[in-house]
């Protein structure tokens, strides 16, 4: 089928063209994982970039060329635009422009608007030139990424399968007879053959999950409203997020990022609270689904998961079986229920016209959801809270849960015999997800033993992001990003120190280790008479000295709930660094310490109880 013209990121006036796509040789391997530095400031990884944008970019059209893959793109760019873009771009950085995402590549779901590049949500019938770019996109092209193109999806973001479209079946990047898994087909299958960075999808029912399962990539759904969806045509508009696909956890998380933060024109979008949890337990029990609630999966993929959590084990986490069985009967209501509905009264209206390119079984789908009564959406939507007080109830005791991404791999002609049964029970895992307003991380499992890629999630209560990036990175065995920059850093020096007995309150409070930092040499310490010790901190100006702690960020409402609960004489106050920053710490006056004894000549709390131990 011949693409859609295309045109500059910069205009508005359709102009500009490019092809969709070429011949070429066998896909290359995806490699997931990756390595993070945990640095103070705004805690995103930077994306080295080791050749100019300009000579990406190149690549990346060599690479295009070189491979039989035309159904990735509906409309890709030219590639003297971007060039011309990557130029620009190479010069900015030359002169000292500080753009995080410099020379990033990224593609787009083609249900996501670019000005000046036709949306057609892979609908022929349905296709336009939007005149705005959506905030999301907007806020990454401002930090230097490059966008290629729009990418093929299942048919109005309809399906987990990626073959709903009339611009073609995405083939999977390792196995061409096999499903991509969709809706993000094509964003996925862009980041799993090296052609992009990372990319962006869409997520209602696991589009944003699936497709990296199946192609040993990370995905990023995160808490719905987080990146709004100004731009982007609805699913399910109020079960609808914008995701991320990259080959390594640390990007995808820069990328997410990014993109995060309101939009006035999103009712809907939202910002971090202000008890935003920002670090996982340094000894996680996860909850998994009983033996019962895994039935869906193949023997492989069974086999695989199994793996999956004895690697867990291995990384020095434990898990717990838990009845997910309402959770998963919620999930069966996205497409068997009444809530269907959202997804007519987003395009319902236009399929029921027929028009050119609808694929049959979307059409289907989509305009049954005219047929739910109004009391019967009301009676799904109790039965939805009633499944979210159960999850809550779960996250209670447990900071995530680990799934399996999807129940299979099958191939293209399985999916072309059964496409509803088959699309149905590849969501068993990944429909409840945003109905019950949930978190979720994707990332490479353990392949099964056929070599066949496997993955599994991290879902996590909403605006808990964090904490499912945290155990992710620890599955992969990588130091984890930084999804937000949310939060106050608090110094601490005694007995809330790794491994002393009040620590658990950090832990308690979700609360991230930054740094082993020290103060500078303006402070004194004296041993307080409490229980458990703990010392007091005291600035002296001259005649003190530099004293170790630990540096943690935590929740601006978890700083508070330690201040409100600090024993006297303790208090909250800033502290200064031997760098010269001040952070909040904890600190005494002193008049109140005045007949405590002085221990700064032990140089720290741990030597002094050491110390004090030997005698």
């Amino acid at each position: 089928m011949e693409k859609l013209p295309l045109a500059s990121l910069e205009s508005s006036d359709g102009a500009g063209t490019g092809p969709g796509g070429a011949s070429g040789t066998a896909p290359a391997t995806p490699d997931a994982g990756g390595t993070a530095d945990f640095a103070r400031g705004p805690r995103t990884t930077d994306h080295a970039v080791t050749v100019t944008a300009a000579e990406r970019v190149a690549t990346a059209y060599r690479v295009i060329a070189e491979q039989d893959r035309p159904e990735i793109w509906i409309s890709l760019r030219a590639e003297a635009e971007v060039l011309s873009e990557a130029t620009a771009l190479d010069a900015r950085v030359e002169q000292g422009d500080e753009l995080p995402l410099a020379g990033v590549l990224i593609a787009v779901k083609d249900n996501i608007d670019i000005a000046g590049i036709p949306t057609t949500c892979a609908c022929p019938g349905f296709a336009h030139i939007p005149d705005h770019t959506a905030p999301a996109v907007v806020r990454l092209i401002e930090q230097g990424a490059l966008v290629l193109g729009k990418t093929n999806l299942d048919q109005f973001a309809t399906g987990l399968v990626g073959t709903r479209s009339p611009y073609g079946a995405v083939r999977n990047s390792r196995f061409p007879d096999r499903i991509s898994g969709g809706s993000s087909s094509g964003s996925a299958v862009a980041v799993a053959l090296d052609i992009v960075d990372a990319a962006l999808g869409t997520d209602t029912a696991g589009s944003g999950r699936v497709p990296a399962a199946l192609n040993g990539i990370v995905g990023i759904k995160p808490t719905l409203g987080l990146i709004p969806t100004t731009g982007l045509v609805p699913a399910c508009p109020d079960y609808d997020a914008i995701t991320v696909f990259a080959r390594d956890l640390p990007l995808a998380t820069k990328v997410a990022n990014t993109m995060i933060g309101p939009d006035p024109a999103d009712p809907r979008s939202r910002p971090w609270p202000s008890d935003t949890p920002l670090g996982a337990p340094s000894r996680p029990t996860l909850a998994v689904p009983t033996d019962d609630n895994l039935t869906s999966l193949t023997p492989g993929y069974r086999a695989a998961f199994d793996a999956t959590v004895e690697r867990w084990r291995a990384h020095g986490g434990t898990v717990a079986a838990v009845d997910i069985a309402e959770l998963l009967d919620a999930a069966r209501l996205l497409y068997d229920g009444a809530i269907v509905a959202q997804r007519y009264a987003a395009v319902g209206e236009f399929l029921s016209g027929t028009p050119e390119g609808a694929d049959p079984v979307v059409s289907a789908i989509i305009t049954g959801g005219a047929r739910p009564t109004a009391h019967s959406y009301v009676t799904d939507l109790d039965r939805l809270t009633r499944a979210a007080a159960t999850a809550r109830s779960l996250f209670a005791e447990y900071p995530a849960l680990l799934l399996p991404t999807t129940t299979e791999h099958p191939t293209l002609d399985a999916v072309a015999a059964e496409p509803i049964t088959i699309n149905s029970r590849m969501g068993t895992f990944t429909n409840f997800c945003n109905l019950l307003d949930l978190a979720a991380v994707a990332v490479p499992g353990t392949n099964t033993t056929e070599g066949d890629p496997f993955g599994v999630m991290f879902v996590t209560p909403a605006f808990a992001d964090q904490i499912g990036i945290d155990l992710a990175a620890r599955l992969l065995g990588t130091p984890a990003p930084l999804l937000t920059d949310t939060g106050a850093d608090l110094l601490v020096v005694g007995a809330h120190l790794r491994g002393l007995p009040l620590h658990h309150q950090l832990e308690q409070a979700r609360a991230r280790f930054v740094a082993e930092v020290a103060t500078s040499a303006a402070y004194r310490m004296v041993a307080l008479p409490a229980t458990p010790p703990k010392p007091g901190l005291l600035r002296v100006g001259s005649g003190g000295r530099c004293l170790p702690g630990e540096l943690y960020r935590l929740s601006h409402a978890a700083l508070g709930r330690f201040l409100s609960g600090l024993p006297s004489p303790m208090a909250l106050g800033k502290i200064e660094l031997d760098d010269g920053e001040w952070v909040t710490g904890f600190a005494c006056d002193f008049e109140s310490v005045r007949d405590a004894p002085d221990i700064s000549e032990y140089g720290g709390w741990k030597n002094y109880l050491s110390a004090a131990s030997e005698r």
